[in-house]
């Protein structure tokens, strides 16, 4: 075989291998929302975007991606327990159609009890849907010495809510150092991954009411 296809065979393949590698984090714009669909992104640090540039958090990028506004409502350091008795206020504030939960990482750094942390974040998700709120999880992974992987709690509220789960992004993006600026804080490469798997799951799973 000659040298020349040899290049062209090896060319076909890295297009391919980056096709497949990028399919499960670019958004693809399959289903657009109603421009007037407000997202609220309920959460710590993590959607408050710790340490990157404004337009750099995931509820900046994500709203880009949706073309509708998603308003930052990230505090930093916040456990379940301060969660549960601001959310009220923000759905109040807001009125929103959907909500993003990212909440738990305070509680499992602190070695706060999962089972207390899982009952408060269940309690938000049944506050918003009182109020019609379309909700959507976002698991948290735990950070032991030798593994990382989404807490357990976050699955169990998946199937017994019903709820949409993102279950691997923050535990993929806090598992490459490339994409975290601390061992519990992504970047802004980090943030678009998770933007993107939220675009994804919001347009497959959320029904527009008129």
């Amino acid at each position: 075989m000659s040298i020349v296809k040899l290049v062209f065979l090896a060319i076909i393949a890295i297009v391919i291998l980056n096709f497949f590698n990028s399919s499960d984090e670019e958004f693809d714009g399959a289903i657009m929302l109603p421009i007037d669909t407000k997202v609220v992104a309920f959460g710590d640090s993590i959607t408050y975007g710790y340490r990157v540039a404004k337009e750099d958090s995931y509820p900046s990028q994500l709203s880009k991606l949706l073309q509708t506004e998603v308003i930052n409502a990230g505090v930093n350091g916040e456990v379940t327990s301060e969660a549960l008795r601001r959310l009220p206020k923000i759905l109040e504030k807001y009125n929103p159609k959907i909500l993003i939960i990212c909440e738990g990482g305070n509680d499992i750094i602190r070695r706060k009890s999962l089972l207390k942390a899982k009952e408060n974040i269940k309690k938000m998700i049944e506050i918003a849907r009182k109020k019609n709120v379309h909700v959507v999880l976002v698991g948290v992974p735990t950070m032991e010495v030798l593994t990382l992987s989404t807490a357990q709690i976050y699955y169990e509220i998946a199937q017994e809510l019903n709820v949409p789960l993102d279950s691997s992004s923050l535990e993929n993006i806090l598992g490459d150092s490339y994409l975290k600026i601390d061992q519990i804080h992504p970047n802004a490469e980090g943030y678009k991954i998770l933007a993107n798997s939220l675009a994804n799951i919001i347009t497959e799973t959320y029904i527009p009411t008129f």
